[in-house]
């Protein structure tokens, strides 16, 4: 009770509290790398302007993938990152299980100069979008 008391006698103070979080979660999202639609990832890829990375287990991998993409788990990216030395001068679209883990490893890949999106959804929309994975290769 004392909770909503407080709420309505310092609304300004929630009010500006509410609004700088926001600020933060944006910032936050933007520094990841900004979010591509399955869409536009078909599109960046076909055009050869992007290449996608993996970043999801080895099981999770080989039961499904898109065709082409480049597998580092998350868990060995930092220290495999010269697997992706060529393909500096592209775009790297990270995917991952449901887009979560694609934050950090935008941020990551941001630091060492690469410029990052991600897929939005990631491997879980692309699935539900009914796109083509390919099965059981590394």
């Amino acid at each position: 009770m004392d909770f909503f008391i407080f709420i309505s006698e310092q609304w300004l103070l929630v009010s500006v509290l509410l609004v700088l979080i926001y600020i933060f979660a944006l910032t936050e999202r933007s520094r990841a790398g900004k979010p591509v639609s399955p869409r536009e990832l078909t599109s960046l890829l076909n055009s050869d302007a992007a290449v996608l990375l993996d970043i999801r287990d080895q099981k999770e991998f080989k039961n499904g993938h898109i065709v082409g993409a480049i597998h580092i788990p998350f868990a060995k990216l930092k220290d495999s990152l010269a697997q992706l030395a060529p393909h500096k001068e592209k775009i790297i679209v990270v995917a991952c299980k449901m887009g979560q883990q694609a934050g950090a490893a935008g941020r990551l890949l941001r630091q060492q100069d690469y410029e990052v999106r991600r897929l939005a959804g990631g491997m879980m929309e692309w699935r539900n979008q009914n796109l083509p994975v390919v099965k059981g290769k590394d």
